[in-house]
């Protein structure tokens, strides 16, 4: 009966073995494996028209509207370049000797008070002002001209000091296209 016994507690402790549940063994690390090869050139690669082609190939008037170029305003009176401004312009003279296709009317405009004639003296200083600082930074003179509106073409009509001041500026028009 010893063995007996014996045989019937190997018995249990082999059928409690295989009924015991081990946990599951850790997933072995992924190794990384290189990156895919990048996709061959295909032999037609798609054209990206540059801004410069693209801009040639607009109309003056789409190029116009596109507003390329800043506006700068004066203090009452005055046609000096204001250190404000000088940024403005610094940017207007990269714009027009990157696209170097461009000619433009720098406008001079003035606010409401004074007279038609004091406003159209006025207007005319303040575009040259605004021209000869762009010659200055390298946009050759003969891609722009002047034109003074005095008071006549305000962009705000309100009698404040604010309006005036919006008035009183130069502004950059393209006009035309030089054909290259």
């Amino acid at each position: 009966m010893k063995k007996s016994a014996l045989a019937m507690a190997l018995l249990a402790m082999s059928f409690a073995a295989a009924c015991h549940h081990n946990p599951p063994a850790a997933p072995a690390p992924v190794q990384p494996t290189e990156a895919p090869p990048a996709p061959a050139p295909s032999a037609a690669p798609a054209q990206v028209e540059d801004e410069y082609s693209k801009l040639k190939k607009m109309s003056v008037d789409e190029i116009d509207r596109l507003k390329l170029l800043g506006e700068v305003h004066f203090e009452f009176n005055k046609s000096d370049i204001r250190d404000a401004d000088k940024s403005v312009l610094s940017k207007n003279a990269d714009v027009l000797k990157k696209f170097d296709f461009l000619k433009i009317a720098v406008e001079g405009h003035c606010d409401e008070r004074g007279s038609v004639e004091y406003n159209l003296a006025l207007g005319e200083r303040r575009a040259k002002a605004a021209m000869d600082y762009l010659a200055g930074l390298g946009v050759p003179a003969d891609r722009m001209r002047t034109v003074s509106y005095g008071k006549e073409v305000p962009v705000c009509s309100d009698h404040s000091e604010d309006c005036w001041g919006r008035n009183r500026r130069a502004h950059f028009t393209v006009t035309e296209k030089i054909k290259k």
